[in-house]
């Protein structure tokens, strides 16, 4: 491998950003392709593929072979709220191959019994996303239903372009938090992308219920990823 490609490849890993080493099996030169740089025809198809699976393999495009190997930063779920939604969320995101994190400020709630095996957080997000922040491969889920919990949170996901963002709550309750998102500098496109009411629309009406509606949505979002132009779900 080139010793710059391979100097770039690990300050893109290192940062969290996904990036692709295509390599042309005819006469060996490769080069890093980061996720959002344009590629034409079907190599650029391919690699748009790739980002989408995170699969690595060997191509046909344009008469040659190309080997592309992906190196995508793992999903990840932060929860703001460690409520009954948040128990039974955390499990079933982790056996799901997404690494759980639980935001909530309120002691009485974010406690080890309540979470076991979880990385959780008994402080306020503004402190926590100060020193862990949130990326692209990022989901966020806001589920306390409080805003001086959740509008903070949301704010910050909206900025870090997460590839998920929702929110629980009713349509009206969603119009008044659009309206002081509004506030806090957030744009009419930004807000389009929260997922409010939270979850896919499966009639869930239990916290184990909705927990499976959030993480089926999230994972959608995820597979769905530059997809969303042409309409179409992984």
């Amino acid at each position: 491998m080139d010793p710059y490609a391979l100097k770039t490849l690990n300050a893109e890993r290192r940062a969290r950003r996904a990036a692709i080493l295509v390599t042309d099996l005819g006469d060996g030169r490769d080069r890093v392709v980061r996720e959002g740089d344009h590629v034409a025809g079907d190599l650029g198809a391919a690699i748009a593929r790739a980002f989408r699976t995170g699969n690595s393999g060997s191509i046909e495009a344009e008469g040659r072979t190309f080997f592309l190997n992906a190196h995508l930063p793992r999903p990840r779920l932060v929860v703001i709220g460690a409520v009954h939604i948040s128990q039974a969320l955390a499990p079933m995101a982790s056996i799901a191959g997404y690494p759980v994190e639980i935001v909530d400020p309120r002691t009485a709630f974010a406690t080890r019994e309540r979470f076991p095996d979880i990385a959780l957080h008994a402080e306020w997000p503004e402190d926590v996303l100060k020193r862990q922040p949130l990326d692209s491969y990022t989901a966020l889920a806001a589920v306390t239903h409080d805003p001086k919990i959740d509008d903070f949170a949301l704010k910050a996901a909206l900025d870090a372009n997460c590839f998920y963002i929702g929110a629980l709550g009713s349509r009206k309750t969603h119009a008044k938090r659009v309206e002081r998102l509004l506030t806090l500098g957030a744009s009419a496109d930004q807000l389009a992308r929260i997922h409010a009411p939270i979850g896919l629309d499966i009639g869930a009406a239990s916290p184990a219920e909705i927990a499976v509606a959030v993480l089926a949505q999230v994972v959608q979002a995820f597979r769905s990823r530059g997809l969303e132009a042409k309409g179409a779900a992984a």
